[in-house]
């Protein structure tokens, strides 16, 4: 039989090209960790920032193949010709390597920090003119710029102060490390992430003043020095003493400092929420009870430091837990905006500054998330919140004479919104289901959208699996759980497969989104590709659910969280492609406690467990946190007891991995530890690995060792 070499070659080159068209990728562990933040992010738009007082949008753009600032007035309501800014000249000796991510002083000004020194751009047509505005001495940290060109720092222990008169002044002395100024207090809680706080008109200065002299020490080890040696850190534990922080004023015009009169009886309460008002007289505080049930809104005189009046009160029989400061209406000096929880969902209320409530300004089965700006010709608040669902965020306006709410955004998903200066305008950045990330101008009126950039999908190329949106009843038969299982690819339901459960489900966080990646996390797609089937889901006490399903576990941490996530498993084993006999768990900090407790608990379910810095005794972990969800030790034995993994290590039935970083200060590494030793005292096994010198969390290329240690570890025992 005769045949065409020629015509034969063509076809199968035509099969082969056809094969590798269809053939999708897998992804590498590197990809799956971290390359949503690097090789496989999605495109948007660069350093983006309104001008103040214009309509007018900055983003660095690739001009001529060299990165510029580009700028489009949108005041005109449609997208004008955009503008070019060259980069301009550095100051002699800057070594500035790539165009910066500016701040405005003012609508001409701008600044940006570089090591010690404070540069200072003044806009001259298309081009920044630069000049060194403050050197800082060595060591600075917690550089604060006002818009009056002052600045404020940290070196150490101890706060400093800049102007272009006096230079630099040290304003705090403190000879003893164990009195830290002008750094942030209460373990980064209640929203607090910062101690250094300008006047409006930059004339004083406010600070935090933190006595930790009667904390116990807690040593945390160097080991990358040889002897190692012991940082000794400051670490309140539930039911000690904690620190004791007050709030100071320096007055640069006289040198003098004063301290505002919060309270000597109770010295260990909690200062949060600081505000000032806008003439500059006076401070308001959140004074917060250390059994975080009462709250006053206090008002002081900037100037001598006396108390002026409580405006009003808030108490609850749980907690309350303030997070925000206030929001003065702006062009007023009387109104302001406060955040409460007090009707069980996170709303905005309009006072006076006589403490009078005006009017609720939002309400409703859901929670307000961010203050984004300020409609100031309209008179709205510009905010983001899940009125829509919870596993959404969108933007909205609301109007506080008539408190009516208006969407801004469209389409579904988690939308992000920087505001113009006016208000007029909002950039919207969101992403969803099948929206990789979209970049548009808004016109907070409605009447104009421009659409900046469009992402195309980054992982369009990849083998993705399937993943199903899963809505469950708790415990309480009641309460509905959001959740998603994510399928092997080329999935096959007539097969049973591997399953791993990834939890949280602690307070202040939340997993389930629309959101993209549409799983939540690339790692859980890259186990898909290998086989496994990937479940997680958000039961009561984590966030965003209102203080209800918050508070269901109050005192009992990990009681009610468990109780749901079993509903979970009872979910998982009702289908009949869940190879029931593999089954897997894993999570990280809140997550690593959920995770050693199931394994404790309920030791005849999950096969292995990898269990990542986790609280084993919650009397171990800071007041903070643990006495706002558990009370004190003292006050509530029986949930600090049900609570605590160390006496239970004898019920471990499965295969169990502890993973802890040494330097943890979050998590202290004594958790680990005293675990291991309960172990060993009961004669029960475990895996352990440690992460030399990381504290709470692995980062960069490290973490692609600690997930492939993870899944190594879950192929070792579930294929």
């Amino acid at each position: 039989m005769k045949y065409n070499r020629s015509l034969v070659s063509l076809s199968l080159l035509a099969l082969l090209s056809q094969h590798g068209l269809a053939q999708k990728k897998q992804f590498t562990m590197a990809e799956a960790v971290n390359g949503m933040s690097s090789t496989l992010a999605t495109k948007g738009v660069k350093n983006a920032t309104w001008q103040p007082g214009t309509d007018v949008f900055w983003q660095i753009d690739n001009k001529d193949k060299a990165d510029v600032w580009k700028t489009t007035d949108f005041s005109a309501g449609n997208a004008a010709t955009p503008v070019y800014v060259a980069q301009g000249e550095y100051p002699a000796g800057e070594k500035i390597t790539s165009i910066p991510a500016i701040k405005w002083l003012d609508n001409s000004h701008a600044f940006f920090i570089k090591d010690k020194s404070i540069l200072e751009g003044t806009l001259a047509g298309n081009k920044f003119n630069w000049s060194r505005l403050a050197t800082l001495l060595e060591g600075c940290e917690n550089v604060t710029l006002d818009k009056s060109e002052r600045i404020a720092y940290t070196i150490d222990n101890n706060l400093w102060y800049w102007d272009k008169e006096k230079g630099n002044i040290n304003v705090s002395k403190e000879s003893n490390k164990d009195i830290v100024c002008g750094k942030s207090v209460h373990r980064d809680e209640f929203g607090i992430d910062k101690g250094i706080f300008f006047s409006p008109k930059g004339n004083l200065l406010a600070f935090y003043r933190m006595d930790q002299r009667m904390v116990k020490d807690y040593p945390i080890i160097k080991w990358d020095t040889v002897p190692a040696m012991v940082n000794l850190i400051k670490y309140p534990m539930a039911g000690d003493v904690s620190h004791e922080v007050t709030l100071c004023v320096y007055d640069p015009a006289t040198g003098g400092t004063v301290s505002l009169k919060t309270g000597e009886k109770h010295k260990d309460h909690y200062l949060t929420c600081v505000t000032w008002s806008p003439d500059e007289k006076y401070i308001y505080i959140g004074i917060l009870s250390r059994e975080q049930n009462h709250l006053l809104l206090n008002k002081y005189d900037a100037k001598t430091g006396e108390k002026v009046k409580t405006l009003f009160e808030e108490s609850d029989k749980k907690y309350v837990h303030p997070t925000h400061p206030l929001m003065f209406v702006p062009g007023t000096e009387d109104q302001f905006v406060w955040w409460s929880e007090r009707d069980g969902f996170q709303h905005l209320y309009l006072y006076n500054t006589e403490g009078k409530l005006l009017k609720q300004l939002t309400k409703g089965s859901w929670n307000v998330n961010e203050i984004t700006g300020f409609d100031k010709s309209a008179g709205k608040i510009i905010f983001t919140g899940s009125k829509e669902t919870p596993l959404e965020k969108h933007i909205y306006s609301v109007s506080l004479e008539m408190a009516t709410i208006d969407r801004i955004d469209k389409g579904a998903g988690m939308h992000t919104a920087i505001a113009s200066d006016d208000g007029h305008f909002v950039l919207d950045v969101y992403n969803g289901a099948g929206i990789p990330k979209t970049t548009v101008i808004r016109k907070t009126d409605g009447g104009f959208t421009s659409e900046l950039v469009k992402s195309a999908d980054p992982l369009a190329d990849y083998d993705r699996p399937e993943i199903r949106n899963i809505t469950i009843k708790a415990a309480d038969g009641i309460t509905p759980l959001y959740g998603k299982l994510i399928l092997p690819t080329h999935f096959d339901s007539t097969k049973k497969y591997p399953t791993i459960v990834y939890l949280y489900n602690g307070p202040n966080v939340q997993l389930i989104h629309n959101s993209f990646p549409e799983s939540g996390n690339l790692w859980y797609e890259y186990m898909a590709q290998h086989g496994y089937i990937v479940f997680t889901m958000d039961g009561r006490g984590s966030d965003n659910r209102g203080m209800a399903f918050e508070q269901a576990t109050y005192r009992n941490l990990g009681t009610v969280e468990t109780e749901d996530q079993m509903k979970g498993v009872e979910y998982l084993k009702s289908l009949p492609y869940v190879n029931t006999s593999k089954m897997g768990i894993h999570g990280w900090s809140f997550g690593g406690f959920m995770t050693t407790t199931i394994m404790l608990k309920h030791p005849d379910v999950f096969k292995c467990a990898v269990a990542g810095g986790p609280v084993m005794d919650w009397s171990m972990y800071e007041v903070m946190y643990t006495e706002r969800y558990m009370s004190t030790p003292k006050d509530n034995p029986d949930g600090y007891k049900n609570s605590c993994l160390l006496d239970k290590t004898k019920n471990l039935k499965g295969k169990l991995m502890l993973i802890h970083g040494t330097n943890d200060n979050t998590v202290v590494w004594q958790h680990s530890i005293d675990f291991l030793k309960k172990c060993v005292d009961e004669g029960i096994q475990v895996d352990y690995f440690v992460y030399p010198g990381y504290e709470h969390n692995v980062r960069g290329k490290d973490r692609v060792h600690l997930m492939q240690k993870i899944t190594d570890y879950f192929d070792a025992y579930l294929k």
